[in-house]
């Protein structure tokens, strides 16, 4: 089992920048593919970025695509996602999510497909 803790969300100003972090416990960090995803007021989850166990395979959400960048270091058991030129529709809540898989190469956007979740993390972003 693996408990993920989501740091690094705030306020901030449309155009900043932030970077989220999300900590795994555990010694099996890189037995799991990561996963972002995000949940506005009133809306549906949404995907948001995924990287494989080895790191080699990444994939983004439409909407954040060329803005988003994540990333992961599997001797700090640490994924994070580097949020650039914010928009106002970015807000909400950010939630990483770990999928324990055999495949190295595999990204999961589905959140049903994801094991386990992190409490959330708020991103506000104002106009």
């Amino acid at each position: 089992q693996v408990q993920l803790v989501e740091s690094g969300g705030g306020l901030v100003q449309a155009g900043a920048s932030l970077r989220l972090s999300c900590a795994a416990s555990g010694r099996t960090f890189s037995s799991y593919a990561m996963g972002w995803f995000r949940q506005a007021p009133g809306k549906e989850r949404e995907f948001v970025a995924a990287i494989s166990r080895s790191l080699i395979r990444i994939q983004y959400g439409d909407s954040v695509k060329g803005r988003f960048t994540i990333s992961r270091d599997n001797t700090k058991n640490t994924v994070y996602l580097q949020m650039n030129s914010l928009k106002p529709e970015d807000t909400a809540v950010y939630y990483c999510a770990a999928k324990n898989t055999i495949d190295s190469y595999g990204v999961y956007v589905r959140g049903n497909e994801y094991d386990y979740w992190g409490q959330g993390t708020q991103v506000t972003v104002s106009s």
